[in-house]
């Protein structure tokens, strides 16, 4: 993640001590378009134009961005990140590379500018840290992916954006998710793909997380939920992927038994980096033929989507 550096903005116009803050520019949609999918649609993809406009002639330093105060920067871009959850896939994924290729053109094609960087670490912030609220790999591998190719990248950077890239790019939403072999707590084994279910959940899960706990509790006690699983709408592969076996068993009380309760016997999924877990818990929706509906999701995305079906 880049350190943003005190430099100027898109053109070096007035100095930052001078200068009055400015508001966040509104992004307003044309009366003409009445529909609030077609409103929602315009505000994602042009959300960033005026800030990121090369011929905008405000300051950036430590406090500012083209004028505008960084923190109100960074809560329009937590503003944003609801506004492309409202709107269809493929048009999120063309505002998020919108919004590089805006950044990009505030610098040099040679160089990092600090626009670039601002919005690399804001990026990074809330679609990728795994610790984010709004985490979306997708919308980090489009951004990311990009970036990763910028000429003016040091070697380091370049490796480390490269394999960010790499790593997003596996079981992204709408591909078919890897295929893996689990042994249950007889040592009978499974697949990913052999589990028949409209639905299913991949829940990679450590004995006594905390987190993982509060996930088990809610899918056991959410009386929709608890209904889908046990009719089998909805199928449960809670998933140990490290070593500490005994531990593991130690903990089989405390799963579920309707649950598919497995764990990797040859480490496949964590040495041969079939998924990008970066952290634990990690859900993933998958629907009847084991394509991706949601990737690492935020529990309460999960949630969000399971109850509204």
């Amino acid at each position: 993640m880049f350190l943003v550096a005190v430099a100027a903005g898109c053109v070096s116009g007035k100095k930052a001590e001078q200068f009055k803050a400015l508001p966040f520019p509104d992004c307003t949609p044309s009366g003409m378009l009445e529909n609030p999918l077609d409103r929602a649609e315009y505000v994602a993809e042009h959300y960033w134009d005026a800030i990121t406009d090369p011929s905008r002639e405000y300051p950036s330093d430590s406090l500012l961005l083209s004028g505008v105060r960084r923190s109100d920067v960074e809560q329009k871009f937590a503003d944003w990140t609801s506004v492309l959850d409202m709107i269809p896939f493929p048009k999120a994924e063309k505002a998020v590379s919108r919004l590089y290729g805006r950044a990009m053109a505030c610098g040099s094609k040679d160089s990092i500018s600090d626009m670039l960087r601002s919005f690399s670490d804001l990026v990074y912030k809330y679609f990728y840290d795994p610790n984010s609220p709004v985490r979306n790999e997708d919308y980090y591998n489009v951004f990311v992916s990009r970036l990763s190719e910028h000429p003016g990248l040091s070697p380091e950077m370049k490796g480390k954006y490269e394999y960010d890239a790499r790593m997003t790019s596996l079981n992204r939403t709408g591909t078919v998710a890897a295929d893996f072999t689990f042994a249950d707590k007889r040592g009978r084994m499974h697949t990913l793909h052999g589990i028949k279910a409209p639905l299913t959940l991949l829940f990679f899960s450590n004995p006594g997380c905390d987190a993982c706990l509060n996930i088990i509790n809610v899918l056991k006690g959410e009386s929709k939920i608890a209904q889908m699983i046990s009719s089998g709408t909805l199928a449960v592969l809670n998933i140990y992927i490290d070593e500490d076996l005994q531990g593991w068993r130690d903990y089989m009380p405390i799963y579920p038994e309707e649950w598919y309760n497995g764990f990797d016997p040859d480490l496949v999924i964590r040495n041969d980096r079939l998924y990008n877990v970066r952290a634990i818990p990690s859900l993933y929706l998958l629907d009847e033929e084991k394509r991706v509906i949601l990737k690492d999701a935020p529990e309460n995305r999960l949630f969000n989507v399971l109850l509204s079906r």
